[in-house]
């Protein structure tokens, strides 16, 4: 989805250049610096949160002027413009947009290459989830703001019909450099996680180990997942944003599910951590978090559920010959190494 977003933002600046050449650029990139290693993805999103960091200065400062100036409704994105009724749209846009959290999770499948992992790792992903929260609704807001409209040219980029709004070309001009940086990174992390899940599951025995389970001499990263996951990335060539968009959601609400699940069953049930508030944050809370994820599930299309729940039943095919059908234990991460 990375991949996919950034060529249809470049191709809408440069239309002469048509989206399948920039999404097959960003491949390569991404897929060059996941190979050299973890230091490198390490300094290249340095550069790219700094550049995301200050159109986001600008964008704020505008925004706010742009308000102050026109004498706006501060309530205005809570109420609408009156186009539709109801909180259905609300929950079926939670369903689709609930992707954008995505990043935190990704933090955890780097335990193994960071210092002191039990202390920074969940300190990491809180901060990011928290912060990544806020920012989220403020610029939400404040973009409702400064562009109160729901019409646009495009809705896959209608981001740029709102910082065009605020200050002209050069400040698309900016706002395209940072979103280009935003998907450069995302896709750089989220390469760079899920390859290292693909040889985690190579080196337990429940992917082929002599295909995944192997670290290139040379630069020490899981070369073959790496370029496994560049060949499904291809698929950006061929779907469309809303189809990716929903199929992400549908795995991200699964995982949410489970999260929630896990945490009554091993805090609540297994470690019997019942005593006072215990109840409400290994209980409570859990259950709440499971309600919510379930209605947002609701939101989600007739064919996102076909793909999602055939990925699925692929997984459990491949559970039942990993456990030659649960005669053997099931498989769980090892971190010996």
């Amino acid at each position: 989805i990375n991949y996919l977003i950034l060529g249809l933002y470049l191709n809408s600046a440069f239309p002469a250049i048509p989206n399948w050449v920039w999404i097959i650029v960003a491949i390569l990139l991404v897929t060059g610096l996941n190979i050299i290693g973890i230091k490198s993805i390490a300094r290249a999103n340095f550069v790219i949160v700094a550049v995301q960091t200050a159109f986001i200065v600008v964008f704020l400062a505008l925004s706010v002027a742009s308000a102050v100036g026109n004498a706006v409704d501060p309530m205005l994105p809570f109420r609408g413009d009156g186009t539709v009724e109801g909180v259905g749209v609300l929950f079926a846009g939670a369903a689709i947009l609930c992707l954008s959290f995505l990043g935190f999770d990704s933090i955890s499948t780097l335990a193994e290459e960071a210092k002191d992992a039990k202390r920074s790792v969940p300190r990491a992903i809180m901060i990011v989830t928290v912060a990544a929260g806020l920012l989220y609704i403020l610029l939400s807001y404040l973009a409702q703001i400064a562009y109160p409209s729901n019409q646009f040219e495009s809705v896959d980029t209608a981001s740029l019909d709102i910082v065009a709004s605020l200050a002209g070309p050069w400040l698309s001009t900016l706002f395209i450099s940072g979103f280009v940086a935003g998907c450069l990174g995302s896709a750089l992390t989220s390469q760079a996680s899920v390859s290292r899940i693909l040889y985690a599951m190579g080196r337990d025995g429940v992917l082929p180990r002599l295909v995944f389970g192997r670290l290139n001499e040379r630069f020490g990263t899981p070369v073959i997942a790496i370029l496994l996951v560049s060949a499904v990335s291809l698929l950006a060539l061929v779907l469309s944003l809303t189809t990716l968009s929903s199929m992400i959601s549908f795995g991200a609400l699964i995982a949410f599910s489970f999260v929630n699940l896990s945490v009554v069953k091993h805090y609540f049930i297994d470690r019997h951590e019942r005593a006072g508030g215990d109840v409400v944050g290994n209980l409570v809370l859990p259950l709440i978090g499971l309600a919510l994820t379930l209605w947002l599930w609701t939101s989600l299309t007739a064919t996102t559920f076909v793909i999602g729940l055939s990925w699925q039943f692929i997984g459990f095919i491949l559970l039942l010959v990993v456990t030659r059908f649960f005669r053997r234990p099931t498989p769980k991460l090892d971190l010996a190494e």
